[in-house]
């Protein structure tokens, strides 16, 4: 990945834009409605509700600022269409040659990763390791289990 950016799918761009009109508009006015009410409860000071419409606002405000500068730094990344090469968009499915135990994955960038459901982020030691390599290509992967032998079974555009 080069420093220009974050790889990103156009779909994940949509994605991202969607979230972030979400939370700029209707989350936002959600939250300070909520404010609004427990400052009409009374003392601010022991007033709960108050500390956390608060606390949530804080969230909001943090989750709003990462997502806008992903969108600032996203590069939309053409999925790849070649289904002979593994490369990003690829959903790849890789064999343990040791266990037999197959995965399946699709590469994507960073912020469309999603490993439970199936996305991985082309960051990653494995994404890396299996990126340019044709079905039956075997690489070795260092995990925090150890290294892994994973072939290349197939690979989907």
């Amino acid at each position: 990945m080069s420093t220009a950016g974050e790889s990103i799918s156009p779909e994940g761009l949509e994605a991202l834009k969607a979230e972030l009109a979400e939370l700029e508009g209707p989350a936002r006015r959600d939250i300070a409605a909520r404010i609004q009410r427990a400052r009409e409860l009374g003392d601010l000071k022991e007033n709960a509700e108050y500390h956390q419409a608060k606390d949530d606002q804080a969230h909001l405000e943090t989750r709003i600022a990462i997502l806008a500068e992903r969108r600032r730094n996203a590069v939309v990344t053409e999925v790849s269409t070649d289904a002979s090469v593994v490369g990003f968009g690829s959903t790849v499915t890789l064999v343990d040659t040791d266990s037999g135990k197959s995965q399946t994955w699709t590469l994507v960038g960073a912020a469309e990763a999603d490993v439970s459901a199936g996305k991985l982020s082309i960051e990653s030691p494995v994404a890396g390791a299996v990126m340019g390599r044709k079905i039956g290509d075997v690489v070795v992967v260092q995990t925090p289990r150890g290294a892994r032998n994973l072939r290349v079974d197939a690979i989907g555009a």
